[in-house]
């Protein structure tokens, strides 16, 4: 399939208070890329990290890392193609239930 995919992870510098020990965003998010890598073939994927501190200057980022912000979610929050499926300490099952749904290929 030619679908393109987008995983977003939003996060900050400091780790979430209701996640100490657990890895930083960064590293959540290269984590994650590492994961998904081993699992799929990534030709039609991308990532991207907001740094929820200082989002871009994108009406979509901001508002969500305003959300994150006044504790309406936790962080890392992983987003695919807009659709919320982690946050918090990532579970890749569903993750890759979500990359699944959204026509990612296995690698063989």
């Amino acid at each position: 399939m030619d679908n393109n995919i987008l995983i977003t992870v939003y996060g900050a510098e400091q780790i979430c208070a209701s996640c100490v020990g657990a890895p930083g965003s960064k590293d959540t998010y290269e984590w994650l890329q590492a994961a998904i890598s081993r699992k799929y073939i990534n030709d039609n994927m991308s990532y991207e990290y907001i740094d929820i501190e200082n989002p871009p200057n994108n009406r979509k980022h901001r508002e969500l890392a305003e959300r994150i912000l006044d504790d309406e979610y936790f962080y890392p929050l992983v987003l695919i193609n807009d659709n919320i499926v982690a946050e918090g300490i990532p579970r890749l099952k569903s993750i890759y239930r979500e990359l699944d749904k959204n026509g990612a290929v296995v690698q063989s």
